[in-house]
C-alpha cells in the first residue's frame, strides 16, 4: 500500500512541517486517507440531496429550462470557481482556509482588517451552509411523511423546525468523535452520494414509458420557459435558477487541511474531482428529473417536487425507498459542514477574532480549544450548533423569509471566495506578500488571470441575482432577507473591529504551546515565511495556546 494510505509518518512530518514554517504548531491528528478526503469534497457538495434540496426554486419560478440550463451554466462557471479557491488555500494548509490565505495574500497594515471581513463572512456562509442544509433535510423527511400517507398529513413550521433542531444537536454529538472516526464515518459517503444519484437516473428512465417523457422544447427549449414570479420579466425568472448550483461550500475541504494526509496534494485534488463530478453528474440528474416529470400544472402539496416526480414513476414504496437514501446524502453534507464549519471557527478564535465587544471580556482563545481527549475542537463545534439554529428559525417569519438562508449561504461563501482572488492579483508583485504555491497551481499566465476574472465576475453577477426577492409585490412575507443579512454582519463586523477588535486581533499568526521558545527566520525573504520551534517544556497541555503577536 502506497505511504500516503498507510499513513507513513514520513508524509505526517512534511505536512507538519509545512505548517510549523506558516508557524503553526499541528493541533489535530491526520486521519484523513486520500479516499476519505475526496469522500469528504463530495459530501460537502452533496449531490443528489442538493438536487432534491433546492428543484423546487428554478422549477417553480423560471421552469423546467431554468432547471436544465441554469445547472450547467453555474456549473461551468463554478468550475472556475473551484479552481481557484484550493490552489490559494492549500498554499497555506491550516484549519483557517481562505480566512488564513486572505490576510497572507496582502502587505501587513492591510492582514487584520481583511483577515477579519474574509473570516466573518466565510462563518456566516458556512453557519448559513449548514442551518440551509439541515433545514433541508427536515422539509426532506416531513415530505417523505406526506408521501407515505398519500398527503393526508400537515406539516407546520413547528415540526419542521423541532425536527430542524434536533437533527443539528445530533450532529453536533457525532462531531465530537476523534478524528479518526470521523475519517472512518467519511469514507463511504461518496459512494452513496454517487450511487444513489446513478440509481435514481435509471430507475426513473426505465420506469417511465417513453410517450410519457417530456420533448426536449419543454426541457431545454422555449416550452420550458414558465415564469411564474407574478411581475419580473422572463429573463430574471430563468436566472432565478441559478441557486440550484450555487448553494454549496467550495473550500470545505481545505479547513480539515491539517487533519489530511498529504494535504496540499489530497485536498485540491479532492476539490478539483468534487467540482467535475457534481456539475456532471448533477446535470444529467436535472435532465432526468425533468423529462420523467409528468403534468406539473400547479405547485403541489408535497413539500420536495422531485419525490413527487419519484413517486410518479416509481410507485411510492420505491420511491421512498430512494428517497431514504437521498435523505441520508442530506445527513452526510450536515456532517461534513458542521465539521468544516467548527475548524473555521476554531482558527478564527485562536486568532482572537472572536472575541466579544469588550476588550475587559475577551473570549482569549476559548474556541480554539482542542480536546486533549477526542482531538478535535469541542467548544468550537457546540458554538457552530448553536448559531446554525438561529437562521431555521426564520421559518416561524414565513417560507419565504427561511428560503433566504439559501440564498445567505451563496452570497456570503461566494463573496468570501472571490476576496482573496481579487487580493491575489492586486498584490502579487508587492515586496511583503510572499506567496509559495502549493504542486498544483493555474501560473500566472493568460489562463490563470482569465479564471479568476471570471469567477470574480461571475461571483458578483449572482450575488446581485440572489439579493432580489423572487416574487413580487415585495412585502414582509415575500422579502429576501439574504443581503439584508449579510450586509447587517458584515456592517456590525466592521464596526466591531473598530470600536474593539483592532486592539486584540491582528491577523492569523503563528501559535505556540505554552513553554515553547519560539524563533523566527527568513520572516519576508523570497521562501515565503518560515519557523522553526523549539520547545522548553513538551509536556504541557495540548489545549493551551498562546498567541504571539503579528509575526507577519
Amino acid at each position: 500500500m502506497p505511504d500516503h494510505e498507510s499513513g507513513s509518518p514520513g508524509f505526517h512530518d512534511d505536512d507538519d512541517q509545512k505548517l510549523e514554517s506558516l508557524g503553526y504548531v499541528p493541533s489535530f491528528k491526520r486521519e484523513f486517507s486520500n479516499l476519505a478526503t475526496i469522500s469528504f469534497a463530495f459530501s460537502i457538495m452533496g449531490l443528489c440531496s442538493s438536487v432534491a434540496t433546492t428543484f423546487n426554486t428554478p422549477l417553480l419560478l423560471g421552469g423546467p429550462s431554468s432547471v436544465t440550463w441554469c445547472w450547467i451554466l453555474g456549473a461551468t462557471m463554478c468550475f472556475t470557481l473551484g479552481n481557484s479557491l484550493p490552489f490559494l488555500a492549500l498554499a497555506f494548509p491550516t484549519c483557517g482556509g481562505l480566512y488564513t490565505a486572505s490576510a497572507r495574500l496582502v502587505p501587513k497594515r492591510h492582514r487584520p482588517i481583511v483577515g477579519w471581513v474574509v473570516g466573518w463572512l466565510n462563518i456566516l456562509g458556512q453557519v448559513a451552509g449548514l442551518s440551509s442544509t439541515e433545514f433541508g433535510l427536515s422539509t426532506m423527511i416531513w415530505a417523505a411523511v406526506v408521501v407515505a400517507k398519500d398527503g393526508n398529513y400537515e406539516v407546520t413550521s413547528g415540526k419542521v423546525v423541532g425536527l430542524f433542531v434536533g437533527l443539528l444537536l445530533f450532529h453536533g454529538i457525532l462531531n465530537c468523535l476523534a478524528t479518526r472516526h470521523l475519517a472512518n464515518f467519511t469514507k463511504g459517503f461518496v459512494f452513496i452520494n454517487l450511487g444513489t444519484s446513478v440509481i435514481i437516473v435509471i430507475v426513473l428512465l426505465a420506469t417511465t414509458e417513453r410517450h410519457e417523457m417530456h420533448s426536449a422544447s419543454y426541457v431545454f427549449g422555449s416550452e420550458g420557459v414558465v415564469n411564474q414570479t407574478n411581475g419580473w420579466n422572463s429573463g430574471l425568472a430563468f436566472l432565478f435558477g441559478l441557486l440550484s448550483v450555487q448553494w454549496t461550500d467550495y473550500d470545505a475541504t481545505a479547513h480539515i487541511s491539517e487533519e489530511v494526509k498529504r494535504a496540499a496534494y489530497a485536498a485540491p485534488a479532492a476539490i478539483f474531482i468534487a467540482v467535475i463530478g457534481t456539475g456532471l453528474l448533477g446535470w444529467l440528474l436535472n435532465i432526468v428529473l425533468i423529462l420523467c416529470s409528468g403534468p406539473l400544472c400547479v405547485k403541489p402539496t408535497v413539500p420536495r417536487i422531485s419525490l413527487m416526480i419519484m413517486a410518479l414513476r416509481m410507485g411510492k414504496t420505491g420511491a421512498l425507498f430512494l428517497w431514504t437514501f437521498v435523505c441520508l446524502t442530506a445527513f452526510f453534507v450536515c456532517q461534513t459542514a458542521l465539521q468544516a464549519c467548527s475548524r473555521t471557527v476554531y482558527a478564527f478564535s485562536r486568532d482572537h477574532g472572536t472575541s466579544f465587544t469588550s476588550s475587559r471580556f475577551p473570549d482569549r482563545g476559548y474556541f480554539g480549544y482542542v480536546s486533549k481527549l477526542t482531538h478535535t475542537p469541542l467548544r468550537a463545534i457546540w458554538l457552530s450548533t448553536i448559531f446554525s439554529i438561529l437562521p431555521g428559525l426564520l421559518d416561524f417569519a414565513s417560507p419565504v423569509a427561511a428560503s433566504a438562508i439559501f440564498s445567505l449561504t451563496a452570497m456570503a461563501l461566494d463573496i468570501s471566495y472571490i476576496i482573496p482572488i481579487a487580493l491575489r492579483r492586486i498584490y502579487q508583485h508587492h515586496p511583503e506578500v510572499q506567496f509559495k504555491p502549493g504542486p498544483f497551481y493555474m501560473g500566472d499566465g493568460l489562463l490563470g488571470w482569465a479564471v479568476n476574472i471570471n469567477c470574480i465576475v461571475w461571483t458578483l453577477f449572482v450575488s446581485v441575482i440572489f439579493s432580489l426577492p423572487t416574487y413580487l409585490p415585495v412585502t414582509k412575507d415575500t422579502m429576501n432577507y439574504a443581503s439584508v443579512i449579510t450586509g447587517g454582519v458584515v456592517l456590525l463586523a466592521m464596526i466591531w473591529y473598530f470600536i474593539d477588535g483592532r486592539r486584540h486581533y491582528h491577523g492569523p499568526h503563528a501559535n505556540f504551546q505554552d513553554g515553547v521558545t519560539p524563533t523566527i527566520i527568513g520572516i519576508g525573504e523570497g521562501d515565503g515565511e518560515k519557523a522553526s520551534i523549539s520547545s522548553k517544556d513538551e509536556g504541557k497541555e495540548e489545549g493551551s495556546l498562546l498567541s504571539l503577536n503579528n509575526h507577519d
